[in-house]
């Protein structure tokens, strides 16, 4: 049978616990200040009434077994979606929430319950280990009750971690339709403006058209005269032959005839 201090002393003993996550709230509501599944290392501190620097230093001596129940530092991508969902996780560092921007830890109700098997000058740490102790002991005196209540609790863990999903799904569909709506307004905004560039555009390409059919013209023109141009050259050519044919002529006749020589 477990004890008090077995449970502060002894890992293996606590993660024969970690299970029974049901037990927190029934000691104490768990005021999960960004409406999720996950609790950030201020919410811990005012669950258990503790400073804030009591838990920041519990996590650094026992890091591995809280990262193993659930415990985890949100970094980059993971963080950003996190504040994107979250939205009450920026109004926490706005009143001087000592995460740094670059990373946040949150915590699952698995590690919530190790951390209170671990702290030892907290009142509703107290209280907890000693539920969990009375239905330890409960559960072996009456053996099949466990199989029950652990059904029963994976039920409620599975219904919550739907609902926390939803709700992100919601929030990313609501931002989706925002976004929608806004762009249906710009391209409402800017349906005159694409009106008066199409019209001119329209009439760049009756113009070009125009301009295209009198350049054809002024083709057509231009070859008829280099076609006739070609053709008075070759007149020219056959009167010039013509005409040298004539002094040849003439010449031949007008030409006296040698005189004979005496004999």
């Amino acid at each position: 049978m477990y004890t008090d201090s077995v449970l502060l002393e002894s890992r293996s003993a606590r993660s024969g616990m970690t299970h029974r996550i049901e037990i927190l709230d029934k000691v104490k509501a768990l005021a999960i200040s960004t409406g999720g599944a996950q609790a950030t290392t201020r919410d811990v501190a005012d669950y258990f009434e503790v400073p804030l620097k009591t838990v920041e230093k519990l996590t650094a001596r026992h890091r591995d077994e809280l990262i193993s129940n659930g415990m985890a530092v949100l970094r980059g991508v993971e963080l950003r979606e996190y504040q994107t969902d979250k939205v009450s996780v920026p109004s926490e560092q706005a009143q001087g929430y000592p995460q740094r921007r670059s990373g946040l830890t949150v915590f699952s109700r698995r590690a919530v319950l190790d951390v209170a098997m671990l702290l030892r000058d907290s009142v509703i740490a107290q209280r907890v280990r000693t539920y969990l102790l009375d239905v330890e002991e409960s559960a072996r005196a009456r053996p099949g009750m466990e199989e029950m209540m652990q059904s029963t609790q994976e039920l409620r863990q599975t219904v919550r971690t739907l609902s926390a999903g939803y709700g992100s799904l919601d929030r990313k569909v609501g931002n989706l339709e925002t976004t929608g709506a806004e762009l249906g307004a710009v391209l409402q905004e800017l349906a005159p403006v694409i009106g008066r560039i199409s019209t001119r555009a329209e009439h760049m390409d009756h113009r070009s058209a125009d301009t295209e059919q009198r350049a054809e013209r002024t083709e057509r023109v231009v070859c008829a005269m280099s076609q006739r141009l070609a053709d008075m050259d070759e007149e020219m050519r056959a009167v010039r032959r013509e005409l040298q044919a004539v002094v040849r002529a003439v010449g031949a006749a007008s030409t006296p005839p040698a005189p004979r020589a005496e004999s």
